[in-house]
């Protein structure tokens, strides 16, 4: 059997409802459909994953394809454009330094972002068995707040996020998708975060007006409507 032929796993991290909840896993599962490879879902909660693959790996995704087991999105997408024949996810090497300043620029500016508001309404929608792990690791770093507290006042950050956004509103003003006429990796790293929020969120992230709406529909209905998923807490006010 060849490489591009075996049986390809994807592990992901499950909510209690059974959505796969992290940013991370989502563009991977993009990537894959981008591609059109087929795969087996494993989904995993937050505890589960130091008992998969000997405690290898702290986070999913995790992508077994064969005897390959790796886990990192970037390490992921980068293997999938060497093992698989099929559309390319960066057409040129200069598209993919472009597609990873994105994603620099995404995680610093935006999702960190979306972290103040939504940590607490991830940790309710986790199994039960997973919730006092989330809320002992989370609290760390919130230099002695709960996570009640670290979000009391989350609304009032509402502003700084949509403000964050500006660069993606212009870009998208102009073309139909962030990597142009169609879509490419950075439309992924961007649609996952917003897919993490909606799959959790109790508060709306976007003004009910966001120029943002029609990309994000064209986004989840990629692909035989990837994410879009009837159940998830809206977006929009």
């Amino acid at each position: 059997m060849s490489a591009s032929a075996s049986q390809v796993r994807l592990y992901e991290l499950a909510l209690d409802n059974g959505r796969s909840a992290s940013p991370f896993v989502w563009r991977i599962r993009y990537a894959l459909a981008h591609k059109g490879i087929a795969f087996e879902t494993v989904y995993l909660g937050f505890t589960d994953i130091p008992t998969v693959f000997g405690g290898r790996f702290k986070t999913v995704p995790i992508l077994e394809h064969g005897a390959m087991v790796l886990a990192e999105s970037w390490d992921i997408a980068e293997y999938l454009e060497r093992a698989f024949p099929g559309p390319l996810l960066f057409n040129t090497p200069a598209e993919l330094a472009l597609v990873r300043f994105t994603d620099a620029w995404f995680f610093n500016e935006v999702l960190k972002k979306m972290f103040r508001l939504y940590v607490k309404d991830v940790h309710d929608a986790a199994r039960p068995s997973d919730r006092p792990y989330f809320r002992e690791s989370r609290e760390k770093n919130m230099k002695g707040k709960t996570l009640e507290g670290f979000t009391s006042d989350r609304a009032t950050h509402l502003p700084a996020v949509r403000s964050a956004l500006a660069p993606l509103r212009a870009h998208l003003l102009k073309f139909p998708f962030l990597g142009g006429g169609t879509p490419n990796f950075a439309d992924y790293i961007a649609l996952g975060g917003f897919y993490w929020a909606a799959c959790a969120a109790t508060l709306p992230l976007l003004q009910r007006d966001d120029t943002l709406r029609d990309w994000l529909e064209r986004g989840f209905n990629l692909y035989g409507g990837i994410a879009k998923d009837p159940g998830v807490a809206p977006l929009f006010e």
